[in-house]
């Protein structure tokens, strides 16, 4: 499985240097220089790993990890600071980073603890779709920085949903793969759509057909 790490950094030097060493690593890295353009990225692709520099020409690194850890809580983040202090590498762990490096930093070190972040958002193989992500390992399932509380079959159906993002499902392919049978009346299916739709998810109707999960 591919890994994608995201790094917002104003300095486009730092982010070149960044990016070449992680690419030497077989590790695939995106470079922001501004707070607007990582969050465009971040709604159309969550990364397993921010690397995020604390001091942006365009505003607060502090705020960038809240907002992160708020809609992508499995989304591991390691704080880029020139501040250095023991008083603000407990600052930035306290307000949810993972791991707080300061600049200036040894390449290798980075590589090190940015493969250590990649191996805990590993362990439970988190599925991650817009701002919706579902870990199988414990049933849960956080959408827009809340969790839901769902019964057995409404996770079940929003897993197949999820692992189908984007594609027109027949409601026969639904009730065989999450049911179990492929035969009956389609109303329990759709009274079960029903209940995730009024959780704020996305999912189409295709007359004729069935329905289409779309990630916010």
């Amino acid at each position: 499985m591919s890994n994608k790490i995201y790094l917002l950094e104003d300095d486009e030097s730092i982010c070149e240097l960044v990016k070449c060493t992680l690419d030497m690593h077989s590790i695939s890295c995106d470079t922001f220089t501004t707070i607007r353009e990582f969050y465009a990225a971040i709604e159309r692709e969550v990364p397993d790993v921010v690397l995020l520099d604390v001091m942006l020409a365009d505003g607060n690194g502090f705020e960038v990890l809240q907002r992160v850890k708020t809609r992508y809580p499995a989304v591991g983040v390691i704080m880029l600071s020139a501040l250095g202090k023991e008083t603000d590498k407990v600052k930035g762990l306290n307000a949810g980073a993972d791991d707080y490096i300061a600049k200036p930093f040894g390449v290798l070190e980075l590589v090190a603890r940015v493969n250590a972040a990649l191996r805990r958002t590993r362990r439970s193989d988190i599925l991650r779709a817009g701002s919706l992500e579902l870990d199988p390992e414990n049933m849960s399932v956080v959408f827009r920085g809340e969790e839901l509380t769902l019964s057995n079959k409404e996770y079940q159906l929003l897993r197949y949903f999820l692992l189908n993002e984007g594609r027109v499902l027949s409601r026969e392919s639904i009730l065989t793969d999450v049911w179990g049978y492929d035969y009956g009346e389609t109303r329990t299916l759709d009274n079960y759509v029903g209940r995730l739709r009024k959780l704020g998810l996305n999912i189409e109707t295709v007359f004729g057909v069935g329905y289409k999960f779309l990630a916010d």
